[in-house]
């Protein structure tokens, strides 16, 4: 059995729309280099921003 781990324990981000730090999730374990935005909603506020070409 794995042993548990502290919540403080965990790599963390910061959020490329909004700039609030963000700990690792186990579904993001595969891809979490790639992992940029800590949710859905700053993920499309991000694409809605580059398609209306601000910045």
């Amino acid at each position: 059995m794995a042993r548990m781990r502290k919540k403080g324990d965990l790599p963390t981000k910061t959020c490329a729309t909004c700039g609030r730090p963000f700990a690792w999730r186990r579904k993001w374990a595969q891809v979490w280099e790639e992992v940029r935005h800590c949710s859905d909603r700053c993920r499309r506020e991000a694409r809605r921003r580059a398609r209306s070409g601000r910045s």
